[in-house]
């Protein structure tokens, strides 16, 4: 408990909140990239300790959010198939497709298994020789070196009954195609701590000269995430566009080498579908051409996809911070937890679930608020 009284300490929340509003003069437009950080800002009221005319962004930061409907499509055709042990983390298994979801396969008969890490999925691979064992790998880089060792793992082993549908995605080109838009109002960012935990931010600084926004490193905690507001406040008042890391408790600027080299070594980098966004070029992981026999969608010869999002679903406008949540018609009426048009209404850091679960009663109040 000491360190949630340490990052949760309600007379320091205040003194940050009276320091933002003491050297704030202006309008800015902050975006947070990371889901985690959206529910912190949603729960905490973080935004309502804000001068009003601070505007928090929500971002593209949730990866079940922006893993494609075609991903989704394809996992469920190879979690209906025979023979089959379809393996997932569990915050997948609601995410709608098409038509249904995995935890709806799974309750027809398909054998669908959550597991905590990807290397459950090498073990199930081991023990059930003759069935085929597919990982879902979905999730930025933070997810990426746990999936990058799992392949490495199978490989190792030799194991011929091992693949993976893969859907990772990057951070720094998701900023750069934010930035490159006509429409974009983002004028500092709050990037993900547990993403540059592992890969630093070294790549951050010539996005920033680019487009002159400072990007703030920032943890999770409230207070993280009211000091990150801060560090990014006294920029933006002073002109300044530099990246700073707020979260040096967990973060170095080189990141994590290793898991860094594991990455280089099992993915390439490729082309990308978001979920709601569209496609960005060189902002995803794909395997290498070493490790393509662990290719699930070479493997199983799943035909390129291309589904539309649902007409009523807003989620993309969500995802690229155009709107929020409770902005959406469909929000609440048409789109619950328990019955979702779209990702950002299941996933445990979707920006519509934490609207859904904190604001929701009173957000025909909210609506003309930030």
């Amino acid at each position: 408990m000491k360190y949630l009284d340490e990052y949760r300490d309600g007379e320091l929340a205040q003194k940050l909140a009276l320091e933002i509003h003491r050297i704030t003069t202006r309008p800015w437009n902050i975006m947070e990239v990371c889901g985690g950080q959206t529910h912190a800002i949603v729960k905490f009221g973080i935004d309502e300790l804000l001068p009003e005319h601070i505007t928090l962004i929500h971002g593209p930061g949730c990866p079940v959010c922006v893993t494609p409907l075609e991903v989704i499509d394809k996992a469920l055709e190879l979690a209906a198939k025979p023979g089959v042990i379809f393996t997932s983390f569990g915050d997948m298994l609601r995410v709608p497709g098409s038509t249904t979801d995995l935890l709806s396969v799974k309750a027809k008969g398909g054998d669908v298994r959550i597991v905590y890490s990807p290397l459950d999925a090498v073990k199930l691979a081991e023990q059930n020789p003759d069935r085929e064992v597919v990982f879902l790998g979905v999730g930025f880089e933070t997810t990426a070196p746990a999936t990058a060792m799992a392949v490495f793992q199978a490989a190792q082993k030799r194991l011929k009954n091992f693949s993976m549908l893969v859907s990772h995605v990057l951070v720094p080109p998701a900023i750069e195609a934010l930035m490159s838009s006509p429409d974009c109002r983002v004028q500092a960012f709050l990037a993900a701590g547990h993403v540059c935990a592992v890969m630093g931010y070294e790549e951050y600084p010539p996005l920033a000269e680019k487009y002159h926004v400072p990007i703030v490193v920032t943890g999770f905690e409230p207070l993280d995430i009211l000091h990150g507001i801060l560090m990014c406040v006294r920029q933006l008042e002073s002109g300044r566009a530099e990246v700073e890391n707020q979260y040096t408790r967990a973060v170095r600027r080189e990141g994590n080498r290793p898991a860094q080299h594991l990455v280089r070594e099992v993915f390439r980098v490729v082309p990308r579908k978001w979920r709601g966004v569209g496609e960005i070029p060189d902002s995803g992981l794909g395997l290498s051409a070493a490790y393509a026999a662990f290719d699930a969608e070479i493997k199983f010869g799943l035909a390129d996809l291309h589904v539309d999002e649902p007409a009523d679903c807003l989620s993309g406008q969500v995802l690229q911070g155009q709107i929020k949540p409770h902005q959406c018609p469909a929000f609440g009426v048409k789109c619950t937890p328990e019955h979702p048009l779209g990702a950002t209404m299941v996933s445990g850091e979707g920006a519509c679930a934490a609207y859904y679960r904190y604001r929701r009663h009173n957000a025909a109040e909210t609506a003309n608020v930030k």
